[in-house]
């Protein structure tokens, strides 16, 4: 069972220790007996101290009672992806050639995550080389099922109760579904609200950090504390406005449409009653989007993108240790190379077709509800599962939510992706706040 601690959320328990209703000590010392109990067999750790967390903890608790202010994740405890810089651990992108890598600096984020108060505890499993490769972290819902790729430690420590929240990174469905397998809340926001500086780079146009957490708000208030401009990403910007107020004030009803398209075959028969029936039971009108055979260009394009940036940015590396690399992740390397120029700029004209056109026909909604997975989390032998319902979202650089809202015949959790146009974050979590608040009264009048 859970320390009651363990059971506020994120926003709850900063409140706590800002107030001195609870402190950073005893929250740390909380997740750490949790962690202590279950990541035998979770295995959501590549690097851990607990000792230094405490350490950080007691530093906390200390400049708090001397009269320093609290920074807005005041003493919170946060994993970071293996594939983020950080320069108290080792970031060895969870392969063999990098056994050992230790940053100079933290990644931009990571940075703003500590400046803003919060303690690392420790960095998560991923997918080798953040691609397909599995690492040996298990689903904490079942532990026979896998947690899905690449971020697959961060969902993990957050579903096990490990930490509050915790930083992953999506190419193509690395945070939505690893949140709708693991059952939590997953956040990808717009291309460039979150900087990519110190992360490992596949492909800039679709590189994007994310946020694994139980809420929305919670999200909310982490992307708030490490969003913005970074002169280090020309792609970087910043929000229009707060997401935290968004997440708090959602009481008003927000524009839904719900999305399918040429990717539809590929989920299971139950997950398509799990959403009609989700749909169904909202007190409102959803509209229906038809995402025509055009779309279906969407997987095409971002594979060329992620391989041509994965044999750029990893290539060098593994060309003299091959041998030492998954079979899978040299054929990625070899295919990126095998593309030409021609090849890659129809690419890029590809996708800003497409994305203009999604623009056009979702712009007038705040989100817009689709499958986040094929279904619930396949055995551990099937690899990571499909990533393919983030798929066209992450090439357009739109904003999206895993929500945890339904529930396969045997108990196992499967996410509602809710998507929104670029750079419209505010509204699609206010959407996001609004229909998790609506699915939690649903739950307690049934």
């Amino acid at each position: 069972m859970k320390d009651p601690i363990l059971q506020e959320s994120a926003l709850s328990l900063i409140e706590g220790m800002r107030s001195g209703r609870t402190t950073a000590v005893a929250v740390m010392r909380a997740a750490l007996q949790r962690i202590k109990a279950l990541e035998p067999d979770v295995r959501a750790f590549a690097h851990f101290d607990a000792a230094a967390a405490l350490a950080l903890a007691e530093r906390g608790d200390k400049e708090r009672a001397s009269g320093d202010p609290p920074g807005s994740l005041h003493g919170l405890p946060v994993a970071v992806k293996d594939i983020i810089d950080t320069a108290d651990f080792p970031t060895e992108y969870g392969g063999e050639i990098f056994l050992g890598r230790q940053p100079e600096r933290d990644a931009t984020i990571v940075k703003r995550l500590r400046a803003a108060g919060a303690i690392v505890i420790g960095k998560t499993v991923t997918s080798q080389y953040a691609l397909f490769v599995p690492g040996p972290t298990r689903n904490p819902r079942d532990l026979t099922r896998t947690p899905g790729g690449s971020s697959s430690g961060s969902a993990a420590a957050v579903a096990a109760g490990f930490v509050p929240v915790a930083l992953g990174t999506q190419t193509n469905g690395s945070v939505i579904r690893p949140a709708s397998y693991c059952g939590i809340v997953g956040f990808k926001p717009s291309l460039g609200a979150l900087p990519r500086t110190g992360i490992l780079r596949h492909s800039a146009l679709i590189d994007h950090p994310g946020i694994f957490a139980e809420s929305v708000v919670d999200a909310a208030l982490v992307l708030d504390a490490i969003a913005g401009e970074d002169v280090e990403d020309s792609l970087s910007r910043n929000l229009p406005s707060a997401l935290l107020d968004a997440a708090l004030d959602s009481d008003k009803a927000p524009r839904l449409a719900v999305a399918f398209g040429p990717f539809e075959s590929r989920a299971e028969p139950a997950t398509h009653e799990a959403l009609s029936g989700f749909l169904v039971h909202l007190p409102l009108r959803v509209d229906a989007i038809e995402l025509g055979p055009e779309f279906a260009t969407a997987e095409a394009t971002l594979r060329a993108l992620m391989c041509a940036g994965v044999a750029e940015s990893l290539g060098p590396d593994i060309d003299p240790a091959a041998t030492h690399v998954p079979e899978l992740v040299v054929r990625l390397v070899k295919e990126g190379r095998a593309l030409s120029a021609v090849d890659l700029l129809a690419a890029w004209t590809r996708r800003d077709s497409l994305r203009s056109e999604l623009i056009a026909r979702i712009s007038d909604y705040d989100a817009v509800l689709t499958f986040a997975s094929t279904g619930p989390a396949p055995p551990a032998s099937d690899r990571t599962g499909d990533p393919i319902f983030a798929t066209l979202w992450t090439l357009i650089g739109a904003p999206a939510y895993s929500l945890p809202l339904l529930r396969s015949a045997d108990g196992l959790p499967i996410g509602v992706q809710a998507v929104g146009a670029p750079g419209h974050d505010v509204e699609l979590t206010s959407a996001a706040a609004w229909l998790m608040r609506v699915a939690a009264d649903s739950k307690a009048g049934s």
